[in-house]
């Protein structure tokens, strides 16, 4: 049996032990520490515009508490692109608001301007309010269309949470994701661009955001000698051993996006004369992705095997790959909750696969997944 080709592994970089070990050297190994001040200011430096930067326990709870920021309340509506991970809408339900389901562009995949404002056009009918914040996602790392989405939010003054979990190196227009909305959230996860093992970070515009943040992912303890509480906390902060990590991540990250880049500009060209295998690419040059996962589409008729046909036999070949994300419309954590749809998304959940695009993935690796697809 051919050794196995992941996904997206993670891929250490070489320095991350140094920061992790002065971290025990010193006896920083609790919540908070110089690791954490260090990572937030290499993340905020690297992403510019002057925005501040708090690094967390997950992506996850970066959302949350960019919708506790942004005034959501229980009972509110939340409208949360449809077509990605259930992590982008779960908090909606931490907080008891209703999540409003929008489908995708065909172009970019990520949440569609113009069903966008006939949602919020439609929710006000309906309930006499607007949506409390919207949450869209920069799916596989391609920038989902941020201005016409801002113009939009900006119409009705709706705050708009950018979900950049998979799109740290990305960029529109020249500007970084994760500084295009009014919160942006980032993960770390093993699979990413960069790990901290596990975490996340929300990025803020404001230094008042970024101490709200801080506040609420230390327990909201209030400023008294003794502890305190005038609001629910969360325990949310990142450990400086994770953020050590993180540190040494930061070093490697461009390396690791480019590879990225590499790997899907190969996957192109292989592809290229395959039938009915179409490979995800950016609509423009405005949109630079970086491809954290490469996707195919699988045509049927002119492939002459499906997607999942494509998906077993990646299996049988010791190959790991995955079907894109089923839209959060489809999921039965979510029936009944309002979905404004045009197929998109479903059509891309029964045609779409990921293939391994792991930064440590050798070249000679892209190939034999290639071959797999082409039947050899």
């Amino acid at each position: 049996m051919n050794q196995r080709i992941y996904l997206s592994l993670a891929h250490i970089g070489g320095s991350e032990q140094r920061f992790i070990k002065e971290a025990f050297d010193t006896n920083w190994v609790v919540p908070l520490g110089p690791n954490v001040d260090a990572f937030e200011c290499s993340l905020s430096d690297y992403l510019g515009e002057g925005r501040y930067v708090v690094a967390l326990s997950s992506g996850t709870a970066a959302i949350h508490l960019a919708l506790i920021l942004s005034g959501v309340q229980t009972g509110d509506e939340v409208i949360c692109q449809s077509f990605t991970f259930a992590a982008s809408a779960n908090p909606i339900v931490y907080i008891g608001a209703k999540p409003v389901f929008v489908d995708g562009e065909t172009d970019t995949w990520n949440i569609d301007p113009a069903l966008l404002e006939e949602t919020i056009r439609d929710r006000l009918h309906r309930t006499g309010k607007k949506p409390k914040a919207i949450i869209a996602v920069h799916l596989y790392g391609m920038p989902a269309n941020m201005e016409e989405i801002a113009k939009i939010a900006g119409k009705y003054e709706i705050p708009v949470i950018e979900d950049a979990a998979e799109a740290l190196g990305s960029a529109l227009n020249g500007r970084k994701c994760g500084v295009l909305g009014e919160f942006g959230v980032l993960s770390f996860n093993g699979n990413k661009i960069i790990t901290t093992s596990g975490g996340g970070a929300l990025v803020c515009r404001t230094e008042e955001q970024a101490e709200r943040t801080k506040f609420f992912a230390t327990q909201a303890r209030d400023q008294a000698p003794h502890y305190q509480h005038s609001h629910i906390g969360y325990n949310y902060r990142m450990s400086n051993i994770c953020a050590g990590i993180g540190r040494g991540q930061m070093m490697v990250l461009n390396d690791h996006v480019a590879r990225r880049r590499e790997i899907h500009h190969l996957y192109t060209d292989l592809l290229k004369d395959t039938p009915g295998i179409t490979v995800m690419q950016s609509p423009n040059p405005e949109y630079d992705s970086n491809y954290w996962l490469t996707c195919i589409l699988v045509d049927t008729k002119l492939a002459g095997k499906s997607r999942e046909d494509i998906r077993l036999k990646m299996e049988a070949n010791n190959i790991e790959t995955r079907p894109l994300w089923k839209p959060m419309h489809l999921q039965p954590v979510f029936a009944g909750a309002p979905a404004y749809t045009n197929g998109t998304s479903e059509r891309l959940f029964e045609t779409g696969l990921c293939l391994p695009s792991g930064s440590g993935l050798t070249d000679e690796e892209i190939r034999r997944v290639v071959e797999v697809i082409n039947g050899h």
